[in-house]
This record gives structure tokens, C-alpha cells and sequence, in this order.
């Protein structure tokens, strides 16, 4: 996301409350929270279990194009904990995958992959539209690779209530307990050995699952993660990445309709006129790319879309993807594309420098001409490389002591998967 910022004054209490004050108990669901009939698999009507990582339910998943390695494709749906609405234990969806031919002694290790925007709306959840090229061939690198995926649609999307779109500590805990489902479910396929990983969006949930970790599923045997394209803040680090702010009123309208105004605040509507409204009611039914288009096609812009706009209000936008420097449990694998124009490699360095400076073991690989898409791809053997030696206990590699700030984003290499 590189971001102009964009803003309404009513919105100048935004996000802040999303993830810590004006909890009410209660999820709010329905039409326009981005709640959809799919189909009866996502709707839980029985009471759930006390406890979240519990696997409710699985069916065969819809074949996917680009995942050719998959021996078996199941959706599944599972219980985590709200923790934006602190409204018990939910039903999340998602998706597992295990490799072609027999597990191997102890069973296949487990990547927990986190997926970038999508949307807010149900029928936008990679278990019920397939994921996307990008991400299912990555996915199926991994299974190439011998890693069995579980692939959560955090939640709300796919299950009841918001999708509490960006927020770290919602999508962190639906990120491990889809991992705690998968191996719940095949405990004989499936070895306690996690990698997570996750991009853009992702790249939050795949941090904040991993600081998670050991006081919410200790139970994990977590080895390393590896995060792309990363979004995560740090406003207490000593060094100060540029923020990042809100790119178009096609993502604020994603954020509002995904739980990111205080509970006390106006509704989503009241601050929009009606381009804006037109947006929110895309958001809460379409995809990103639909928002995004109909956006561009009507000319909507932070100029019409609001009630009012004041001078600035970056700030009070991207609370949900702020991080205090925390000292990380595991290696972790960083990755920047050089030619990242939507989150500047200066502010992903940020998070690079932050994580150092609290002591984590952090390796930070830059990309030359990969995009916020490429940067995905270009960073696979990597990751992959980064994973086998966490598995087989080798000590991590970092690279804190040498990493310097970066320029300017430079230009797009041609030739490069995905790199638009």
C-alpha cells in the first residue's frame, strides 16, 4: 500500500479503536458486514467448541488450475478467537493441501500461508473463489517441495461477521489456528515442524501469528517464518519508517466494511457521499479488484468520496498494522522487492531494522526489479532454503548487523512471475 493520504474528519478516530478499545461482545453480521449465502459448508449452526483450532468440518476443495501437486485438497472450517469484537470462539474457513505419495516418517512439515488483499466480502475467500494465480503457484511450490499447506481465509471471510481486514491480532490467531486444525486433522500426515508465510496483507498476519505464538498456541512447533512485501509498522523503533497510508478510498472503504471504525463512531455510510457509498456497497459484496475498478471507472477519488476531508489523517489510519519491537521466537526470512511501489522497500526496511533492533534473527532479502507481485516468486528458493535449515536445526542466518536503508523503489524487471 504506497500511500497518498487520504481522509474524512470523521474518520480521525479510526482504527486505533479497532484493535484495542470499544470491544462490544457481540460480532456484528449480515449484508453489510460482507456477509454472504455461499453455501451451507461456511454456515456453523451448532454450538462451537470451547476452544479455538478445533477442525469442525472439512469437504473436498474445488480444483485450483495451478496446483497440480496436491494428493488431497479439502476446505475446511475451524474455530479461532475474535479478538476484534471479543465475541468468543468463530468459525473460520480455509484450505489444507498435502503432496502427491505417502507421508514421509514423522509426516510432511506444515506451511501456514497467509494470503494478500482479496476483499472484504465472503465470496472473495481463496476456499470458496480458488486462489489466485500468484498465490497457487506458490502454493504449489511448496507442495512440490514436500510441505503440506494450510491456507486460512482469516476471519469473516468465508465465515460470519467483518473481516477484520489488516488487523494483525485477528488474522495472526486465524493463521495458527488453521495450523493447529491441520494437524488435528491428519495427525499421522502432518509433523509439528510449522513454517509460516505470508504477503502483503499476509506479511502482517504471518508476523503477528508468529510474536503470538508462544503465549496463545505454545503448542505449536513453530520453525521459522518468512513474510514479503511487509506492511507491519513500528512507530516505537528507533528508526522511522515512512507510514503508510490508505492509497484510495477503494481501501478505505475495504477497511471500513472490515471493522476498522470505533464501535462508537458513525456508520460507514454517513461519512461517504454517494460515490464513496458506492464503494462500500461494492466492497461489502465484490472483490478488491472490483472496488478498485469501479473506482477508476467512475472517477472516485479522496476529493468526492467524503462527507469532509481534512488536511491529514495518516496517522489515525493504519493503527491495525502497527507493531510494538518485539524479539521473535523464530527466524525470520524478511523479502522486499526492489521495485516495490506499493509498500516503498524504505518502509519495509523499518520493520527489517525494528525487528533487529529488538534482538529478533532476522535475515532481510532484497529483490532487484521485483514488484509488490514479483517480490512473492522471486523470493521462493529463498524462503525454501531459509525453511530446510530451520527444519534441520541449523543455526539461522542474519544479516542485522549489515542492512542499510534502501532508495527509491527502482524499475520493474521484465521476465520476472508476476510482476506487474
Amino acid at each position: 500500500m504506497t500511500y497518498r493520504a487520504i481522509s474524512i474528519s470523521a474518520l480521525l478516530l479510526l482504527i486505533a479503536a479497532a484493535t484495542a478499545s470499544a470491544q462490544t461482545g457481540q460480532l456484528p453480521t449480515g449484508p453489510l458486514y460482507g456477509d454472504q449465502n455461499l453455501s451451507p459448508f461456511y454456515r456453523w449452526t451448532e454450538a462451537l467448541p470451547a476452544k479455538p483450532g478445533v477442525l469442525l468440518r472439512a469437504e473436498a476443495a474445488p480444483a485450483n488450475p495451478e496446483i497440480t501437486l496436491a494428493g488431497k485438497a479439502e476446505r475446511i472450517l475451524y474455530t479461532s478467537t475474535d479478538v476484534r469484537w471479543r465475541s468468543g470462539i468463530v468459525p473460520v474457513s480455509g484450505t489444507l493441501y498435502l503432496p502427491k505419495g505417502t507421508a514421509p516418517a514423522g509426516g510432511w512439515p506444515l506451511v501456514a500461508w497467509a494470503h494478500g488483499t482479496l476483499g472484504v466480502a465472503d465470496r472473495c475467500a481463496p476456499s470458496w473463489a480458488g486462489h489466485k494465480p500468484r498465490d497457487a503457484e506458490y502454493i504449489n511450490k511448496w507442495l512440490q517441495a514436500g510441505f503440506a499447506v494450510v491456507a486460512t481465509d482469516y476471519q469473516g471471510l468465508g465465515g460470519p461477521g467483518p473481516h477484520a481486514y489488516l488487523n494483525w491480532e485477528s488474522e495472526g490467531r486465524s493463521v495458527l489456528d488453521a495450523a493447529r486444525a491441520a494437524q488435528s486433522s491428519q495427525a499421522s500426515g502432518i509433523a509439528n515442524k510449522v513454517i509460516i508465510t505470508g504477503q502483503s496483507q499476509g506479511s502482517g498476519a504471518a508476523l503477528g501469528a508468529t510474536r503470538l505464538q508462544p503465549t496463545y498456541a505454545p503448542e505449536l512447533g513453530l520453525k521459522a517464518t518468512i513474510a514479503t512485501g511487509v506492511i507491519s509498522y513500528f512507530p516505537a523503533a528507533a528508526h522511522k519508517a515512512p507510514p503508510l497510508a490508505v492509497p484510495s478510498p477503494a481501501y478505505a472503504a475495504l477497511l471500513m466494511v472490515g471493522g476498522a471504525l470505533p464501535d462508537d463512531s458513525p456508520a460507514p455510510d454517513a461519512l461517504m457521499t454517494d460515490k464513496g457509498k458506492a464503494l462500500l456497497a461494492a466492497a461489502r459484496t465484490e472483490c478488491s479488484s472490483d472496488v478498485g475498478t469501479l473506482a477508476k471507472r467512475e472517477l472516485i477519488d479522496s476529493a468526492n468520496a467524503y462527507v469532509t476531508i481534512p488536511t491529514d489523517f495518516a496517522a489515525h489510519l493504519l493503527h491495525v498494522t502497527d507493531m510494538t519491537p518485539v524479539k521473535m521466537p523464530v527466524p525470520v526470512m524478511l523479502g522486499t522487492g526492489a521495485a516495490d511501489s506499493l509498500v516503498p522497500p524504505r518502509h519495509q526496511y523499518g520493520a527489517v531494522a525494528a525487528l533487529c533492533e529488538a534482538g529478533s534473527s532476522i535475515l532481510w532479502k532484497e529483490y532487484a526489479g521485483a514488484t509488490h507481485n514479483g517480490g512473492l516468486h522471486a523470493s521462493f528458493n529463498d524462503a525454501l532454503a531459509f525453511a530446510n535449515a530451520a527444519l534441520a536445526g541449523k543455526p539461522p542466518q542474519t544479516n542485522c548487523a549489515s542492512v542499510k536503508e534502501p532508495g527509491e523503489p527502482g524499475k520493474a524487471a521484465p521476465g520476472l512471475a508476476f510482476n506487474d
